[in-house]
């Protein structure tokens, strides 16, 4: 067969070769009678779209194909002839071996993951459970109640919204299953005692499988825990800032590597402030706070923040005495001090986790310890603030979340019976000490265009002192966001470049 010249050529050549390849692929049957009823569909609904669509429907049609060939019984030597699409261009390959078939047109056909096709579907006896069995040989046990409440039917779900109308209040907690039908292997219908039925995708299902697998999978799909650890070994990442602006890839592979590593370094931002201000519009907005929406840190004449003034700053988080500490800042240097003025950060979690590992004791009374701080002044608007924090988050795990601390906002109030004080001292210095070891710390000077942005969360960072003048010697411009805006974005941005938009 030639190859064609044209796209309607193209459409026709592609409805002969379907029917052959169906002949020669798969044995007579039924499967045969579902292609037939499900395709000649398809083939009407291709020559109705315009020509600039013609390809694409052809691309969707053989991913439908594949579908239908990996459910079915076929012969050894199923991988004779496939359509290729690539770039617009139709041709016919011949693959190596029908052992790697699928895997040598992956680039233009995704094959159907079978372990999405459902074998059996039954309701338990006690009628408090569904039981799915997968074809890749698994299970998976859903119960009655969860089913109910999640039943995606207009009545009990605004798609609109993506969010459920189903009224708890309504919901029967003791709930059973009367009726559990499989269709294609692909849906599950039940119905309930109250004859209200509920439509559910096998995908959609397995994806929300309550195995302690499938539901670890999901919790990294969705939050993305990875964390690499490190110290003065660090590779600062760093990547173009007008790259991050106007690009899907470069501003996806940031906040990812933000998300892992804690911190990266943008270059190539003009020295002027406003600069932040573009970068809170790429993720979504800037987190306001007493400071103002962005704050500008040099050295002042009665300053209102130990960072407003020349000297060394310690190691330390932002904003401890709010309720909520931004989890994201952001620095942009405009101008940079001739001497001194150095950046150093340290990796709050890796240095916490030392801490557990050689003075448990020690990590017990920081991550138990609720301790003062608070900051008073006018800026943005006059403020007095007050807040309790431990000086290290867990969550139910153990596993260290946040870092709270800042020794300038540390209270001379502490709510802790006087006992517990020198053990607390000594836990903290201990913490401190660990900070400030030359293998956990990493040093490094921002250059005028430069703009850090790290996680403030589990980073602690710092200044060393630099000169002052009659003249502004060093200004940065800062700014923060809220880790639920970047993790917003963050999973946009990886839909859209997953999905190649």
């Amino acid at each position: 067969m030639d190859k064609p010249e044209t796209n309607t050529k193209a459409l026709k050549w592609c409805e002969v070769l379907l029917k052959k390849t169906w002949d020669s692929f798969i044995n007579p049957g039924r499967g045969a009678t579902i292609f037939m009823n499900k395709y000649s569909e398809e083939l009407a609904l291709v020559k109705s779209y315009s020509c600039s669509e013609d390809f694409v429907t052809v691309v969707k049609m053989w991913n439908a194909v594949a579908k239908i060939l990996l459910r079915t019984k076929v012969h050894q030597d199923y991988s004779r002839t496939l359509l290729l699409v690539q770039k617009g261009r139709s041709i016919l390959t011949r693959p190596p071996s029908s052992r790697n078939c699928w895997q040598h047109i992956a680039g233009a056909v995704q094959p159907f993951n079978v372990s999405t096709s459902i074998q059996k579907v039954e309701a338990l006896d006690v009628n408090n459970f569904v039981r799915i069995h997968w074809e890749d040989g698994s299970k998976s046990l859903y119960p009655a109640v969860w089913l109910r409440d999640n039943c995606q039917c207009p009545d009990c779900f605004l798609h609109s919204a993506k969010a459920r109308k189903l009224l708890l209040e309504d919901l029967d907690v003791n709930i059973g299953v009367k009726e559990v039908i499989l269709t294609d292997r692909q849906k599950v219908y039940i119905t309930w005692p109250d004859k209200h039925t509920s439509e559910f995708e096998a995908e959609w299902l397995k994806k929300r499988c309550f195995s302690e697998q499938a539901r670890a999978e999901m919790q990294e799909e969705l939050f993305l825990p990875e964390c690499k650890y490190w110290g003065s070994d660090l590779q600062l990442p760093n990547m173009s800032f007008e790259e991050v602006l106007h690009s899907d890839e470069s501003a996806y592979k940031w906040l990812s590597t933000l998300k892992k590593v804690g911190i990266v370094l943008l270059t190539g931002a003009v020295t002027r402030q406003g600069e932040l201000v573009k970068l809170g519009k790429r993720i979504g907005f800037l987190r306001l706070t007493f400071y103002g929406p962005t704050w500008q840190v040099e050295d002042k004449r009665d300053a209102n923040n130990v960072a407003y003034t020349s000297g060394k700053l310690s190691f330390h988080t932002d904003y401890p005495v709010l309720q909520h500490p931004p989890g994201i800042q952001f620095l942009h240097c405009i101008k940079q001090a001739a001497t001194g003025g150095e950046s150093e950060v340290v990796d709050g979690f890796h240095v916490s986790n030392k801490l557990k590992e050689q003075n448990p004791q020690a990590f017990q009374i920081l991550s138990s310890t609720l301790v003062d701080f608070t900051d008073v002044g006018v800026d943005y608007c006059d403020f007095t603030m007050q807040s309790k924090q431990r000086i290290i988050d867990v969550d139910y795990r153990g596993q260290v979340v946040r870092i709270n601390y800042n020794n300038a906002t540390r209270d001379t109030v502490f709510d802790i019976p006087a006992e517990k004080v020198q053990p607390f001292y000594a836990a903290l210095k201990e913490f401190v000490d660990l900070l400030n070891s030359p293998e956990h710390k990493f040093t490094y000077k921002m250059k005028p265009g430069d703009i850090v942005t790290f996680d403030n969360w589990r980073l602690l960072h710092g200044r060393r002192s630099y000169q002052s003048g009659t003249e502004i010697s060093r200004h940065l411009e800062g700014a923060y966001a809220d880790w639920d805006v970047v993790m917003s974005r963050l999973r946009l941005l990886r839909k859209i470049v997953q999905n190649g938009n």
